[in-house]
């Protein structure tokens, strides 16, 4: 696979990417900065969609609007421009931020927080009335996330730990249970980041830290690395009216000499597979 630059804003912490059905679109984040950037496939042109508090993670919402799961613990619908706060803050929260979340089948959301030097971090579950509990404590650092094609496991990033998780996944009660590791990356050779699942129900995961982004069977077994030119890959996702694209976003651009000539641009690869269809959150609607 040829990776090819789709966008370049020089991201601080590029994270987040994900298809948008609704305008054919991919849509990705800079987190500290509050920016959300979109790309179009189709004309090759992209352009600063918001920009507003740190945002450390965003769903679609099944009207089209976002969901932004900020600083502080907020969550917020962004609408016509506008934010509208579903959860104000979370009191324990007030010193960090939210980081990877995700969409289940049901509208729910997954959403993970970073540590602080005096509080490991924690994965939420936004249920579809605004209720907020606590899925997993004691997390070191709360990462990627993703579902297989059956829907009945779900997987789980603690980057700290260089661990993916998979749990089994009930999409009736959006309980999560019977926690196994799936893949432990090894020591030295960089911490795992984002993921995404393919169609044919295999993980695909960056790794900050490792220059690539990184294949592996529904076993755990490593199938293949792609490299990039950045020491930090962050993310992934499928998009293109196929969902047979995949862009990658990275971290670093405002130090390339340290970085890696492509550190914080947008990367387009052809995989020769297709993804799977995001879920659409349901937040209060």
């Amino acid at each position: 696979m040829e990776a090819e630059i789709a966008a370049d804003y020089g991201d601080h912490v590029g994270e987040g990417p994900l298809w948008n059905t609704f305008d054919s679109r991919l849509y990705w984040v800079d987190i500290p900065r509050g920016r959300i950037y979109r790309f179009d496939p189709e004309s090759g042109r992209s352009e600063r969609f918001f920009e507003g508090r740190p945002i450390g993670g965003f769903t679609i919402q099944a009207d089209g609007s976002l969901l932004l799961f900020m600083d502080r613990g907020s969550i917020g619908v962004l609408k016509d421009g506008e934010v509208t706060y579903v959860v104000d803050e979370i009191g324990e929260e007030r010193d960090t931020r939210f980081n990877d979340v995700i969409a289940d089948p049901a509208g729910n959301v997954f959403c993970g927080t970073m540590p602080t030097e005096t509080r490991r971090a924690k994965l939420y579950r936004l249920d579809r009335d605004g209720s907020l509990s606590v899925a997993l404590d004691g997390v070191g650092l709360s990462n990627g996330l993703g579902f297989t094609p059956d829907r009945s496991r779900m997987y789980y990033t603690d980057s700290f730990a260089r661990k993916i998780y998979v749990f089994d996944y009930d999409s009736d009660t959006g309980e999560i249970a019977n926690r196994r590791v799936f893949v432990e990356t090894p020591e030295g050779e960089g911490i795992p980041d984002g993921m995404t699942v393919d169609a044919e129900g295999h993980v695909w995961s960056a790794r900050v830290g490792g220059s690539a982004l990184y294949r592996y069977t529904p076993e755990g077994a490593q199938e293949l690395a792609a490299p990039l030119p950045a020491k930090k890959v962050s993310s992934v996702a499928f998009g293109g009216a196929r969902l047979d694209e995949m862009f990658v976003t990275t971290i670093g651009g405002d130090n390339r000499a340290e970085e890696g000539p492509g550190a914080g641009a947008l990367f387009r690869l052809r995989p020769g597979v297709r993804g799977l269809p995001e879920f659409h959150s349901r937040i209060g609607l």
